[in-house]
């Protein structure tokens, strides 16, 4: 009888043991365009025209959707309950499209989605994108390529924003206005 019970009776006790995942956070992050295409409004573009915006490169510490927190020279930890909806450099690439698009009228193509004729492209390296604690200040740091008929080009951006509180909230809405400012520079380098 001890024999047959035995395992029911560790399988129970292993039961208080198991965790299928951790608490979600209580929200989600994402960037917002400031500016952004009008609904309804027709766009098209002569062979070369269009501009093709693709996901920037980055080191490992964005490779998640987690919020990367400098906390000294050479150490990194993660922002507590701040997950982004994406990974940094998608965001980044869809807040840019949506940026550049509107405030040039030119078409701006998802690489997934283009044809033959990605027109300009632009390519990059996103370095930063996160908090310094040291500072209290979100920082995005962001290489650019463009490559056209005219050669390639490179500039680097940076963004900084002063943080009162290392919150997930406050610090989302810091590397939005960042990130809101960094795509109007951006929009202007590419016309310019």
């Amino acid at each position: 009888m001890m024999k047959r019970l035995f395992p029911l009776v560790a399988l129970a006790m292993l039961a208080g043991c198991v965790s299928f995942g951790s608490e979600p956070p209580p929200f989600l992050m994402a960037l917002n365009a400031d500016e952004q295409i009008a609904g309804g409004s027709d766009r098209s573009a002569a062979m070369g025209q269009a501009i093709t915006i693709r996901r920037p490169e980055v080191p490992q510490k964005l490779i998640t959707n987690r919020l990367p927190v400098q906390t000294g020279e050479t150490t990194i930890a993660y922002l507590t309950d701040a997950l982004w909806v994406d990974t940094p450099n998608e965001l980044l690439r869809a807040l840019f499209s949506e940026v550049v698009a509107a405030r040039t009228g030119r078409i701006v193509l998802d690489p997934a989605t283009y044809s033959a004729d990605p027109g300009t492209v632009i390519n990059g390296q996103l370095h930063e994108f996160g908090l310094d604690a040291r500072s209290n200040e979100t920082v995005i740091v962001y290489d650019a390529t463009i490559t056209d008929e005219n050669g390639v080009r490179t500039r680097r951006f940076e963004q900084r924003e002063r943080v009162f509180s290392q919150d997930a909230q406050s610090v989302a809405q810091a590397l939005n206005r960042a990130a809101n400012r960094m795509a109007v520079e951006f929009s202007d380098w590419i016309t310019g």
